[in-house]
């Protein structure tokens, strides 16, 4: 249930791979469901209680999908009734990684990114590993991989919890941010979650933690195991020096303490990125990978969908869409596309849910200050219902009491293409930021300049 979301998506291929007869659906058909379906999945459009009259043994579900909608319901008096066996998505992700040695990245920035690289090393390294990614990759065209060997790779979502599920191996841990504090309620709960996640880590395994993250540095701290730090500031750990940006990539030299690891090319833009990189390097070193691999690795890497992704670009214009939605992201995001290009940075951004719109709020107000003009659009609710004293027209008034007479319009997300082709002017940058579905105008605005190009 969800079948069309990235992280559902990865486990239905995996089933599916190991020749399990998968069935699914979600609300509005995708992409991601018509491959499902040409790979032999049976996908149904919408929830619907017949869904469950077939011969299944077993219902994995989304952690979107609403506790009253009536398929779920059915689905749990089934698994009290008939032994209908009923899995969280995680749940069924640690089935799927038994008798393998599991890597696992968590954090709240920089997930998809970092697990990505790891699973691209390990392939470019001859290790033919398992993964499920919350991205497609542009390297391998998916977000999952059925290996034949060991390792088994996951992005490890904390948003409600179920990241501790999982027994790691190997545990990258990225950052500890104020996110999902709908889940959390308090951002001391999410730390201690953390925690305990870290102290799942296998005891012979290895806990890698960005030193940067006063809180995760501490935490990391407390676990008894083997760790290795990593981070931008100078350390005994893994750390750069001699950084350069151009652009969408980058290069830096490594440094593990004193010693001098490798320089390094990356298809990355952005110095968070530059830190994701340095986690995979430290695990690549940890794992015994040929330093030669670990470098051809990192030059060869060509990213995830939605993250830095460019959708168009020629002599005038740049069109970018990316995936950030909190405002951490949101900063780092703009950092890494100020330095693309000379012009005006316009910025399209459409909030994520409800709950964390009223939680950051302010956070958000002060996230914008590198775009040059800002479009703000309606609240994407993803499986939230509407709240009081949370819109999009409040968030917008927040922001532009910040913007110091900065541009910022509010537009409903069907207008935005026209205005932007309206301002428009030669050298802008646009860029969308979002989890929802923001990624559309972006596609509509390339391929109207594709035609544009074209005519």
């Amino acid at each position: 249930m969800g079948i069309g979301g990235i992280g559902m998506s990865a486990i239905a291929r995996l089933y599916l791979h190991k020749g399990i007869k998968v069935s699914g659906c979600d609300v509005k058909e995708n992409s991601i469901m018509r491959e499902l379906k040409n790979s032999g999945a049976h996908i149904f459009i919408g929830h619907n209680p017949a869904h469950l009259d077939t011969d299944i043994d077993t219902v994995v579900y989304s952690s979107a999908i609403r506790q009253d909608c009536p398929e779920f319901s059915c689905a749990i008096a089934r698994a009290k009734s008939k032994g209908l066996k009923l899995l969280r998505r995680a749940e069924a992700l640690a089935e799927l990684m038994e008798g393998q040695a599991v890597i696992t990245v968590a954090g709240s920035h920089g997930k998809t990114t970092t697990s990505s690289l790891v699973s691209f090393l390990l392939c470019e390294a001859g290790l033919s590993p398992t993964a499920a990614i919350g991205g497609v990759v542009h390297n391998f065209n998916t977000n999952s991989l059925a290996g034949a060997g060991k390792f088994f790779i996951a992005e490890a979502d904390e948003s409600d919890g179920s990241f501790l599920c999982y027994r790691p191996s190997y545990s990258i841990i990225t950052n500890i941010d104020r996110e999902h504090l709908d889940y959390y309620k308090d951002f001391s709960s999410e730390i201690e979650v953390f925690k305990k996640f870290i102290n799942q880590t296998e005891k012979n395994g290895c806990v890698f933690a960005c030193s940067d993250d006063k809180i995760l540095f501490d935490l990391a701290n407390t676990w008894e195991g083997r760790k290795i730090f990593f981070g931008l500031k100078e350390s005994e750990g893994f750390y750069p020096r001699n950084i350069k940006i151009n652009g969408l990539s980058s290069s830096f030299d490594c440094y593990c303490g004193k010693q001098f690891i490798g320089s390094f090319n990356l298809n990355l833009g952005g110095a968070h990125n530059i830190s994701n990189a340095l986690a995979v390097i430290a695990l690549g070193v940890e794992l015994n990978i040929k330093p030669d691999v670990i470098l051809k690795a990192l030059a060869g890497y060509q990213g995830a969908g939605r993250r830095l992704e460019v959708k168009f670009k020629d002599d005038n214009y740049i069109f970018i869409d990316d995936y950030a939605h909190h405002p951490t992201e949101i900063r780092a995001t703009l950092a890494a596309a100020r330095s693309v290009s000379g012009g005006r940075l316009v910025v399209i951004f459409q909030p994520h849910r409800y709950s964390r719109t009223k939680i950051l709020m302010d956070e958000f107000a002060k996230s914008f200050s590198l775009a040059d003009y800002l479009v703000l659009t309606d609240i994407y609710p993803a499986s939230e219902l509407p709240m009081e004293g949370v819109s999009g027209e409040i968030l917008f008034e927040k922001i532009r009491l910040e913007r110091n007479d900065k541009p910022i319009v509010f537009l409903q997300k069907e207008k935005i293409a026209g205005h932007i082709l309206e301002i428009l002017k030669p050298k802008d940058l646009v860029i969308t930021l979002g989890a929802g579905d923001i990624v559309k105008v972006c596609d509509e605005l390339a391929k109207n300049l594709q035609n544009t190009c074209t005519a």
